[in-house]
């Protein structure tokens, strides 16, 4: 009697952890499914990064008021070389990001063809996005949201890469 209630016992404990097992494999392949499906949205997040990197590179001020949405809080950490240190909270408002577009690469001086835009894309969800871009300045990191359809930048949090000391 012993033997068949511990031999009932060790067949509940194998079959709970065959189906728990099931349950997170599906639960991986409806990620991947999602993410499959949702390949448009990761597509327009990643435009929505590239119009604010290109905004800035190709002097193209109409890309930034395309990919960021007024309401844009942006903060960001500059390295001054000089000083070995970095000067904290700088912040931007959507209005002056417009007007560092239409000017900051004017002399062609600060980026080129070969300057780096590398984009990583996080996590894209029905209405939020994250994201981090590698530029000539540095690195971005951003919150995006859906707004009426279209892929909007609304949060920055930058910094630019410090100096290597030889």
């Amino acid at each position: 009697m012993k033997l068949n209630r511990i031999t009932i016992l060790l067949a509940v404990i194998l079959i709970s952890s065959l189906t728990t097992s099931c349950i997170v494999s599906n639960s991986k392949e409806n990620t991947f499914v999602e993410k499959k499906a949702n390949q448009e949205d990761y597509d327009k997040v990643e435009s929505a990064i590239l119009d604010y990197v290109e905004a800035l590179y190709l002097v193209d001020s109409t890309r930034i008021i395309k990919s960021v949405d007024p309401k844009l809080r942006k903060v960001g950490y500059y390295y001054n070389p000089s000083k070995k240190a970095y000067i904290d909270n700088l912040e931007m408002t959507h209005e002056q990001l417009v007007r560092l577009a239409a000017r900051w690469n004017s002399d062609f001086d600060q980026a080129d063809e070969n300057s780096p835009k590398e984009i990583e894309i996080f996590d894209v969800n029905s209405k939020t996005a994250s994201a981090k871009l590698t530029a000539m300045w540095g690195i971005d990191l951003f919150h995006l949201a859906k707004v009426d359809n279209q892929w909007k930048i609304v949060n920055v949090i930058w910094q630019s890469q410090p100096e290597i000391e030889e």
